[in-house]
């Protein structure tokens, strides 16, 4: 047990099955919007199941700095039960951030779809020859 205090943390990612649950959870357990607000991204991309927590930690990873903790909690939907306290170390300011995108400029060049282009490329939706796609 780290025996830690949600003030110990700068930042805190939860499981994301939506928007208000992390909050919710955050607010229970001590923490402030402001410690989520970084690694929380289902709002904006909605619920990428056992792939929220990861997201929202490489958003984190994204801004933090040596000397920063973050509280990593991930269970439900194909995840188990994991909790980690992570410490940055100066190492990450050895790492050029600039050389992928950042998550947030990933998910600033989203392109938006309708129904039927989403159901198209799922395979919900055959087009018959001869038509035009």
């Amino acid at each position: 047990m780290a025996e830690t205090k949600p003030t110990d943390y700068t930042y805190a990612v939860f499981h994301q099955p939506n928007g208000k649950f992390p909050a919710r959870v955050a607010k229970m357990l001590g923490f402030t919007d402001k410690q989520i607000e970084v690694g929380l991204l289902t709002p904006q991309i909605g619920n990428t199941y056992s792939g929220a927590v990861p997201l929202g930690l490489a958003a984190i990873l994204d801004v933090a700095q040596p000397g920063e903790r973050i509280f990593v909690v991930a269970y439900g939907s194909g995840a188990g039960a994991d909790g980690f306290d992570i410490t940055v170390t100066d190492n990450i300011t050895s790492y050029d951030r600039k050389a992928a995108p950042l998550v947030r400029e990933l998910m600033a060049n989203k392109k938006m779809i309708d129904y039927a282009t989403y159901a198209k490329f799922r395979g919900k939706i055959r087009m018959q020859e001869g038509e035009v796609s």
